[in-house]
């Protein structure tokens, strides 16, 4: 969620204006193992390197995915939609250009759906995720410039490698699941501003999106919860205190995990996520510390800068589904988080269906696909 040359971790080079490859230069590239190529509907595909940010404001380094559809793209080039994997883990053999994603059965399927409708995919394995560092599970920020930095990159390569009928639009929307439906709706609000003139940024599309995951961080203490949570869960968590411990050494975290605590979290480092989940049954969160984490200085306030999720600004129409049987993102803080988002006016379409996590991608492309179809005819 890997090329055979991965480049080093760029020198720590400050802001996205500081000197050196600006965002979405192709580092290299090469052809994409035919076994990963999204069923049915890919013309061609590529894996790419490319020149991004990391969740300390730093160029770093991301590799992802292109595929173009079989056949001639449009005048202008094929439309890009820009996806947004979900939980695959953070060691870099979970990278999706190394071994697709994490639910092929549903992802593809998903995907090969939007190429049969006449659309690229591009798609970001997140930076840290099959190049140097760990990645910044959940962090909105980051996250956001790779999914815009990976259409910068992709329209890059096509210019400059595959023939006019093979070329990608400026034109783009986002759309993710999960983890990356959170990606997808936190790009959403900085797609215009992250891509500039360089890109037509239309709109997005999140199922599954996870909101106000920071308050589930609050009361855990030792012994609280004071029994497991299902495995998925306790992965997902996990996951994000791995990357608060990585992105934020500052808070302390390892100076208040147990042996338990340290076991995890390392393991959380190397194990994809649903081999990983195997080694949580019956393994409670709480077990991790020796006191509750949200008292550490500067807890509460760097966490919700780290991952809440934006609930004002878009400027462009988004749609986020959700399952009403959903159980690895429980619905009640979404539904909170879109009536936030409807208070402040902001161009939200949010319908729920009956179905869980993964049932929601399909139950939901009645009505996505011609939403995202309005986006791409809209503004040019």
């Amino acid at each position: 969620m890997v090329l055979a040359l991965l480049a080093a971790l760029l020198p720590q080079a400050g802001p996205a204006s500081a000197a050196g490859p600006r965002r979405g230069t192709v580092v290299s590239w090469s052809p994409l193992a035919r076994s990963l190529w999204i069923p049915g509907t890919t013309g061609r595909a590529f894996a790419l390197t490319y020149v991004t940010m990391n969740a300390s404001g730093h160029k770093a380094r991301s590799t992802g995915t292109v595929f173009i559809p079989r056949g001639r793209a449009p005048k202008g080039g094929w439309p890009v939609i820009s996806w947004a994997h979900g939980t695959s883990g953070l060691h870099d053999s979970c990278a999706p250009s190394r071994v697709g994603p994490a639910l092929p059965e549903r992802d593809w399927k998903y995907l090969a759906s939007w190429m049969r409708r006449g659309y690229a995919v591009v798609a970001s394995d997140y930076a840290g995720l099959g190049t140097p560092g760990l990645p910044a599970y959940l962090n909105g920020r980051s996250t956001a410039y790779n999914v815009v930095d990976m259409v910068l990159a992709a329209r890059e390569f096509a210019g400059r490698h595959l023939p006019p009928g093979a070329r990608l639009a400026r034109k783009w929307v986002t759309i993710g699941q999960s983890q990356g439906a959170g990606a997808a709706v936190y790009t959403a609000r900085y797609a215009t501003e992250y891509g500039g003139s360089r890109l037509d940024y239309r709109g997005a599309v999140g199922t599954g999106t996870p909101a106000y995951i920071e308050n589930y961080l609050k009361p855990l203490a030792p012994k609280v919860p004071p029994m497991a949570l299902p495995p998925g869960l306790t992965a997902y968590l996990t996951y994000i205190f791995a990357s608060l411990r990585d992105v934020h050494p500052e808070l302390g975290l390892d100076g208040i995990l147990t042996p338990t605590g340290r076991k995890y979290l390392s393991m959380a480092e190397r194990e994809c996520v649903f081999t990983f989940e195997k080694h949580l049954k019956n393994v409670s969160v709480g077990d991790y510390f020796t006191r509750r984490p949200s008292a550490l200085p500067g807890f509460d306030t760097t966490v919700r800068a780290y991952m809440g999720m934006p609930e004002s600004g878009f400027d462009r129409p988004f749609f986020m589904a959700h399952g009403r049987k959903d159980t690895d993102v429980p619905i009640p803080a979404t539904l909170a988080y879109a009536g936030v988002l409807k208070s402040h006016r902001e161009p939200l379409t949010f319908k729920t269906y009956p179905t869980d996590h993964s049932g929601t991608l399909t139950a939901s492309l009645k009505d996505t696909a011609p939403f995202v179809k309005r986006l791409f005819r809209g503004r040019s």
